[in-house]
C-alpha cells in the first residue's frame, strides 16, 4: 500500500514535469485531470468549464488518486510476490502499461470523460507508476530482509 502511494505521488510529479517540459498545456491540463478524477465520485457536474482551480474538487481528486494508487499498489504487490525480485521492475512497467489500457480504455465504459486523457504522457506516467511501485517494494523487501 505504501508503495502505491509513493508511486502515485512520484508519477504525478513525473506527469506534471512532462506537461511542463513538452507542452504548453499547464495549468489547464492539470485542472482538467483533477476534474476528470473528481467526477468519479462527484459526478459529471464537475466536468464543465471553467476548468480552473477549485479546492473542493482538488481535495476529492487527491483522495480518489490516493485510494486508487494504494489499491493498485496492493494488486501489484500480489503479482510481484509470485516473481523473482529481479523481474519486478519489468513487471512493474508492464503493470503500469496495462493499468493505462484498463483505466483509459476499459473504465471509459463507466467514466467516458477519461477518453480526453489518452495521450503519450499519460501512458508514460502509468508505466512510471508501475516501475516506481515495484522499485519501492524492492527497497522495502531489502530492508525487511536486512532486519
Amino acid at each position: 500500500m505504501v508503495a502505491g502511494i509513493v508511486a502515485g505521488f512520484l508519477a504525478t510529479v513525473f506527469q506534471v514535469a512532462c506537461w511542463w517540459g513538452f507542452t504548453d498545456a499547464l495549468p489547464g491540463i492539470f485542472f482538467r485531470d483533477t476534474r476528470l478524477t473528481a467526477a468519479i465520485v462527484m459526478g459529471r457536474a464537475v466536468l464543465p468549464p471553467p476548468a480552473g482551480f477549485d479546492a473542493g474538487i482538488t481535495v476529492v481528486a487527491t483522495l480518489v488518486h490516493l485510494i486508487l494508487s494504494a489499491l493498485y499498489g496492493l494488486i501489484l504487490a500480489t503479482l510481484l510476490a509470485r516473481l523473482d525480485s529481479r523481474q519486478w521492475l519489468g513487471a512493474g512497467a508492464l503493470f503500469g502499461v496495462l493499468l493505462y489500457v484498463i483505466n483509459l480504455y476499459g473504465f471509459t465504459i463507466f467514466f467516458p470523460w477519461f477518453s480526453a486523457a489518452r495521450d503519450p504522457i499519460t501512458a508514460a506516467t502509468h508505466a512510471v507508476f508501475g516501475i516506481t511501485a515495484a522499485a519501492t517494494y524492492q527497497v522495502l523487501a531489502r530492508r525487511s530482509a536486512a532486519s
